[in-house]
């Protein structure tokens, strides 16, 4: 076990304005949502922010960061990037790789190369003999899901300049789908565990912390315009092991619907009691620390 890294817990709680968090394939790219009418926002949605904000080794936040952890970029690049080519990514790893030995295999430029592999895991090593290599990384996130229930609005996108030939404009109908208001919660975690198995260390683990406050500030798009993180807690164990159960925590920083119907949706902030939302003393003695990285990103 890598005794530099703590176990850690931590829970997103992002609020959502007129915005689509995580459009569904599966429902025309509709804001996800359950039958029971709670949001969710996917795990691999949110990492893939991340994950953008380090591939962009030349934007605003990727060098600010690096400069001020002091991290060299050649060895925080992105291995599960869009449209990879895995034909490449198994010429990169070599035979001793494809041949599977824990040493080799953390020595290797490949690992040392590809933060999101050392810290998310992969999905690339999974054939032949890298059965015995586990893919699962130090830092997994959960599903994010709406304390109520969410509105979505649908409209109908216009387009001044024709995009058809022969017509004056175009129309795309209910093209325009997004959440009119709700606040999500995603637990995540960091488990030592596998940092000696993936090759994780504590400045993967700064680097993750220092990115999420601007995970969607720095990735807006035309359909997700306003999402906010109202806060990122991050909870350290006293050691590896962990001193608290997740849930005690993150059941105690977890925003309370105001009102007689605790799932109806909500309108603004303000629907929401976020000051009864701290640990209490007991559960503050049994961790190292509880910050909030949306204090001073």
């Amino acid at each position: 076990m890598n005794e530099q890294i703590k176990r850690a817990t931590g829970l997103l709680v992002i609020e959502v304005v007129n915005s689509n968090p995580n459009g569904d394939p599966d429902r025309e790219s509709d804001p996800r949502q359950r039958p029971n009418g709670l949001g969710e926002i996917s795990p691999v949605s949110f990492k893939r922010k991340l994950r953008d904000l380090v591939e962009d080794a030349e934007g605003p936040v990727f060098k600010d960061v690096c400069s001020k952890l002091d991290l060299s970029p050649d060895e925080f690049r992105i291995l599960e990037s869009r449209g990879r080519n895995r034909s490449e990514i198994s010429q990169e790893m070599g035979d001793d790789i494809k041949d599977f030995d824990q040493v080799k295999f953390l020595n290797s430029p490949f690992v040392h190369k590809y933060w999101d592999g050392r810290i998310f895991g992969n999905t690339f090593l999974e054939q032949g003999g890298n059965k015995g290599y586990i893919k699962t990384g130090v830092a997994q996130f959960g599903m994010g899901l709406s304390i109520a229930q969410v509105q979505i609005v649908r409209h109908t996108n216009t387009n001044k300049a024709g995009v058809e030939e022969g017509k004056s404009s175009g129309m795309a109908p209910l093209a325009y789908r997004v959440v009119e208001h709700g606040v999500y919660c995603m637990p995540f975690y960091v488990n030592p565990s596998n940092a000696h198995k993936s090759g994780c260390t504590e400045k993967d683990v700064e680097l993750l912390k220092a990115l999420i406050p601007y995970a969607y500030d720095h990735t807006r798009s035309a359909i997700r315009p306003d999402v906010r993180i109202r806060h990122a807690w991050f909870m350290e164990h006293k050691n590896a092991l962990g001193s608290c159960h997740d849930y005690l925590l993150i059941d105690a920083l977890t925003p309370r619907r105001i009102g007689p119907d605790p799932i109806a949706s909500s309108s603004s902030w303000a629907n929401y009691d976020d000051e009864s939302a701290r640990l209490p003393q007991e559960l503050q003695e049994k961790i190292d620390s509880c910050i909030d990285l949306m204090v001073c990103p």
